[in-house]
């Protein structure tokens, strides 16, 4: 980079917040739709229902678990971004009840504004994510780029009898969220520069947490039915799964836990404009009852490494919340339906 270049943010360099630059969910849906689905009796998970990896099946015993994430920067600390992008990629295999092996660096990095090793710090955090979760970091792909991006593709692997999909919702689940709500409005603010005091160390606390353990404790309940919370907030990733599974979903906003200052951020109009776009695309299926437009929105804030999303009898949800902890909360029921959400 050269001397005389002026100080620049990292957070700058993005156009959006994290996973709040993901195309929205309404093309999304048009590009798959247009699609033709692949095939073969081993692809057990595919394109069709929205899943968050795909899953081949090797033999009775072992499939592959497969897929890849990568966002701009959500802080200004190159190995805290780095550690971010890299659990948020890896939680799509624990969301399908995975153990993953090993992954792929994904790389854009604009060689004439930033130093290579503020780069180096970047992938010594995602390497410190494989370290630390049991998977190696391997290699990658990296292209020159005007705006930094980050991730991995990572591989995993999972008992084919004991896969978890969008399209395992039962009727009578109760509905467990593993982590608060609210790191799109946050990132959004950190990368303004508005967040007040404490709210960027709790949603970098939360974008770094592994959900192995919330995985674990989905597949002791019984769980089949599990999604984690990124790009499409709550609301979008429980409308795929509700309508994948053909159940209506029956939400206790009050118990949807949210991080601190998160309201009255949103309230001033700090919110990422993935998190409108969610809420445009859900509200054919959403019935917001008495609830706030301000509440429903923050249910539709795009997520960066949010929590698991999964449903249980209502006795395994609630020994599942206890053995996790806050902020994992039990927020809803599931009955049969057609892939509507109630607001309660």
């Amino acid at each position: 980079m050269p001397d005389h270049a002026p100080f620049r943010r990292l957070s700058q360099f993005s156009h959006g917040a994290g996973c709040g630059c993901k195309l929205g969910p309404a093309v999304v849906a048009e590009l798959l739709g247009a699609l033709t689905p692949s095939r073969s009796a081993d692809l057990l998970v595919g394109t069709e229902t929205g899943d968050d990896a795909a899953v081949w099946r090797l033999d009775d015993e072992r499939a592959l678990v497969a897929t890849t994430d990568f966002f701009t920067p959500v802080v200004d600390d190159p190995r805290t971004w780095g550690r971010i992008a890299a659990q948020n990629a890896v939680s799509d295999v624990f969301a399908m009840g995975g153990r993953p092996l090993f992954a792929l660096n994904l790389v854009a990095w604009p060689s004439s504004e930033l130093p290579v090793s503020m780069l180096a710090e970047v992938l010594a955090g995602g390497a410190e994510i494989g370290a630390e979760s049991g998977f190696a970091v391997v290699g990658g792909h990296s292209v020159d780029d005007p705006e930094p991006k980050y991730g991995l593709a990572v591989i995993g692997e999972v008992h084919p009898d004991r896969i978890l999909t969008n399209t395992g919702l039962r009727d009578g689940d109760a509905l467990v969220l593993t982590k608060a709500l609210g790191v799109g409005v946050a990132t959004t603010a950190i990368k303004a520069g508005t967040a007040p005091a404490g709210l960027p160390e709790a949603a970098v606390a939360s974008m770094t947490a592994s959900n192995a353990p919330a995985a674990r404790a989905a597949l002791a309940a019984g769980a089949t039915g599990c999604t984690d919370v990124t790009g499409f907030g709550l609301l979008g990733h429980l409308a795929k799964m509700a309508a994948a599974s053909g159940v209506d979903a029956v939400l206790d906003v009050d118990a949807v836990p949210v991080l601190p200052g998160v309201r009255e951020l949103a309230a001033t109009g700090t919110v990422p404009g993935g998190s409108g776009r969610n809420r445009e695309w859900v509200a054919p299926q959403v019935d917001a009852g008495g609830r706030s437009e301000l509440e429903v929105l923050l249910l539709a804030d795009a997520q960066t490494s949010g929590g698991l999303l999964f449903g249980a009898t209502p006795a395994a949800a609630a020994a599942a919340v206890a053995q996790l902890g806050p902020p994992a909360a039990v927020i809803g029921t599931v009955r049969t339906g057609t892939g509507r959400i109630a607001l309660h």
